[in-house]
């Protein structure tokens, strides 16, 4: 029997997307619904598991998590790049690591979410509302806004195609930002510098890595307008923390609507949770009915042909 521990399923989706009566002659799952409060936990919980089924990100797999996991052979992962695994302990253990499929939608479509609560006062008005109050703020149109898209990959074409549709102009930057691809789109590109201090709305769609890892500082904030939104559905160490509380305490910008942070999930009491103008959301980006299908679905898929000796969608 084939031990599988399925880590980090905060809504308990694999119980209801995978007909695990199907599988129970072949392996013996086991869901943590709670993220591990320390290494060493995980280390304690996974000892015995021969496989793992991980949600993108969540939960690190470092070097010493997996050194300290005797039986791990094989690890599925949603999507196909994490970050959080260790892929050079990984091959030299010889543990096999696939991924899947993932669809990219889900996070633009929550982007526009937090960019119209923004807009919109929605945080301000929904509370308001269950207060019994009745129109208590003046929202913003988009209409003839500038959206900046830090990133004009498969999001940030969608982001542009959508802001279009609303009747904004829309820019770009990235360190290699397409500039054929941006003239069929109608996106016009610009240096960092001025995208930062003419967009009235700044999205980040780029991978966290060296180059963008502290992108937007207080240097930035203090290029950005004083009317501006900055949107964050990428990675939270792209938008240095300490800096980003200081500009919304400071009202420096007008508001910032994160789905990423540093530490994941954000501690009960970190500053960002008591801002008024900051629009929170717990990283839901990739989290749709869709997307956990297929993540699911496909992780079993691929342990099965791992164990069928022929391993597919493997990452290295």
């Amino acid at each position: 029997m084939i031990k599988v521990a399925i880590l980090d399923d905060y809504q308990n989706a694999f119980e209801n997307i995978i007909e695990i009566e199907n599988y129970k002659d072949k392996y013996d799952f086991k869901i943590f619904n709670e993220p591990f409060l320390s290494e060493a936990e995980a280390s304690v919980a996974l000892e015995e598991f021969d496989a793992l089924l991980i949600m993108r990100e969540r939960t690190s797999i470092t070097k010493s998590l997996i050194e300290s996991l005797p039986n791990l052979k094989y690890l599925m992962t949603s999507g196909m790049r994490n970050n959080a695994i260790d892929l050079e302990v990984t091959k030299r253990k010889n543990i096999v690591v696939c991924g899947t499929e993932i669809n990219s939608n889900p996070t633009a479509e929550l982007a526009w979410t937090l960019i119209l609560g923004l807009a919109r006062n929605l945080k301000q008005e929904v509370d308001n509302m269950f207060q019994g109050y009745w129109q208590t703020s003046i929202g913003l149109e988009l209409k003839g806004k500038m959206l900046g898209l830090i990133g004009l990959g498969k999001i940030g074409t969608q982001m542009a195609k959508i802001a279009q549709a609303f009747g904004m102009q829309v820019s770009a930057w990235s360190e290699n930002l397409d500039l054929t691809h941006a003239n069929k789109m109608g996106v016009l590109p610009m240096s960092k510098e001025d995208l930062i201090a003419n967009s009235d709305i700044i999205s980040i769609h780029v991978v966290l890595g060296g180059r963008y890892k502290n992108l937007i500082t207080q240097k930035e904030f203090k290029l950005m307008k004083k009317t501006a939104f900055l949107i964050n559905t990428s990675r939270g160490p792209i938008i240095n923390e300490l800096d980003l509380i200081k500009a919304l305490e400071d009202e420096t910008i007008a508001g910032a609507g994160l789905d990423v942070y540093d530490k994941e999930p954000l501690p009960q009491d970190h500053k960002l949770r008591f801002l008024p103008n900051a629009l929170l959301l717990p990283h839901l980006g990739y989290v749709t009915v869709e997307n956990y299908a297929l993540f699911y679905t496909q992780m079993l898929e691929s342990l099965e042909s791992c164990i069928a000796g022929k391993p597919i969608r493997t990452i290295t």
